[in-house]
């Protein structure tokens, strides 16, 4: 039982259609320490998936051990060195076309969580129950939501699929088991209001009024939160302060990508509040998601940068060609430069969101120190569609767990699978076989 006066860790603000967690503050410390839950800092799982390959000739490093220079690709973690593993040799066997499938994307995008070959049956889409979803199955009870599944898409390019089970697995990371995948958030607006439950409760009619006089969610919660800072200390009114503001600011960001779609041709096929910069829509997302892991909403993440097989374009930083057709370079120059390019621009998004949450400090260290963020493509080149010595690269050290600041790279043909088995253990899951595992991986410990 919680006793004196700290704060609960599960400490909520409640408004009218809405309940706002909040991140960890000292005044939680002393709640923590006289209860049975432990002071530890939870550890979060995260997987982000980017499309199509990489071009690994500027992915792979020319030596092992201690990392020192990044090649290019890798050049926007340099300020996070010593909290990065880079795995070489990690392979997805299952990926390639053993039997039948949904072609090498879909195989490549169903597979990677899931370590199975997946495939068509007479009557369905076959796949398996991914890991991250396992992991939800144990500790997801003891957040509000066992797993977050969100993604980026360019609506012009939604629905560019081979055939309906294809997209099943090209646009899908999470399965909840073979016939059911758990498809990502892609809409900001409804990522926000899934978290903090804004609108719930109303009618379609009701929600459609209260949208044209538009309040903060904040708005909603003010009464509770005034009460709450009189009894907080200086430095942790300044972090609940930083919270909502970081709130607050995602809001109007979404509302002006809102508004911003109004003034769009109406011929355009976009959905309501995506944003058309590429950069805006990841900050958001990961804005949001972060805002779920400081406050303990879930411990369990899927990301989709855009589906496998993707063909947009990123004009934004001066391609207009699509993704796919350009991996398809035949090694022709321009063409692997501007691929490369991209790959480049998704590591920028990805590299600004993980330094942020290093910049968050949860307990005596840091949000991104009490995570394991893996970032990575289910195709190593892709010209030629290759599964094996994939890009894997882990940011975060699973709250203490993970030996970084190194390059490993494994026996060939190691399966991907099992380095997922050294994660579920970190999560507090511990199975013996998962997908095509052989083994658990070895050196990743502190010890």
């Amino acid at each position: 039982m919680i006793t004196g006066k700290a704060l609960p860790r599960r400490t909520i603000l409640r408004g009218l259609g809405t309940t706002i967690a909040l991140p960890f503050l000292d005044a939680m410390a002393p709640a923590l320490a006289s209860s049975t839950i432990p002071g530890k800092a939870p550890v979060r799982m995260a997987f982000v998936y980017v499309p199509n390959g990489i071009e690994m000739e500027h992915w792979t490093p020319n030596y092992e051990g201690k990392l020192q220079e990044l090649p290019r690709l890798l050049k926007p973690l340099e300020p996070l060195k010593e909290d990065l593993l880079l795995l070489g040799n990690l392979t997805h066997n299952n990926g390639r076309a053993l039997l039948d499938g949904p072609g090498d994307h879909g195989r490549c995008c169903g597979t990677y969580l899931t370590g199975v070959h997946v495939r068509k049956s007479a009557v369905d889409i076959k796949a398996s129950i991914s890991c991250d979803q396992i992991v939800a199955d144990e500790v997801g009870h003891k957040t509000r939501f066992a797993s977050l599944e969100v993604g980026i898409e360019d609506a012009r390019q939604a629905g560019n699929c081979d055939s309906g089970y294809s997209c099943a697995y090209t646009n899908n990371l999470a399965w909840r088991s073979e016939t059911q995948p758990l498809p990502p958030v892609l809409n900001p607006r409804d990522l926000f209001e899934r978290l903090f439950g804004v609108d719930a409760h109303l009618s379609d009619e009701a929600r459609a009024r209260k949208r044209m006089f538009r309040r903060s969610i904040l708005d909603f919660v003010s009464d509770e939160t005034r009460k709450l800072q009189a009894d907080l200390g200086p430095t942790d009114q300044r972090k609940l302060d930083e919270y909502l503001t970081s709130i607050r600011e995602i809001e109007q960001r979404i509302a002006k990508a809102e508004k911003d779609n109004a003034q769009i041709d109406p011929g355009m096929d976009k959905p309501y509040g995506v944003p058309a910069d590429f950069a805006e829509h990841f900050r958001l997302m990961t804005d949001m998601i972060t805002v779920a892991f400081q406050a303990d909403l879930s411990r369990v993440l899927t990301f989709l940068v855009t589906r496998e097989g993707s063909s947009r374009p990123y004009r934004e930083i001066g391609i207009p060609d699509g993704h796919h057709p350009l991996t398809h370079h035949r090694n022709d120059a321009g063409m692997k430069a501007k691929v490369a390019q991209i790959n480049e621009y998704h590591m920028n998004q990805f590299s600004a969101w993980v330094q942020r949450l290093k910049a968050i400090p949860e307990g005596d260290s840091n949000l991104l120190a009490n995570s394991m963020v893996v970032y990575g493509a289910g195709l190593s080149d892709g010209n030629r569609h290759t599964h094996h010595d994939l890009p894997v690269l882990i940011v975060g050290n699973a709250g203490g767990t993970l030996k970084t600041g190194r390059r490993i790279v494994y026996r060939k043909e190691t399966p991907m699978s099992n380095l997922y088995l050294n994660m579920m253990d970190r999560m507090g899951v511990h199975v013996e076989h998962f997908g095509d595992s052989t083994g658990r991986l070895d050196s990743l410990d502190l010890t």
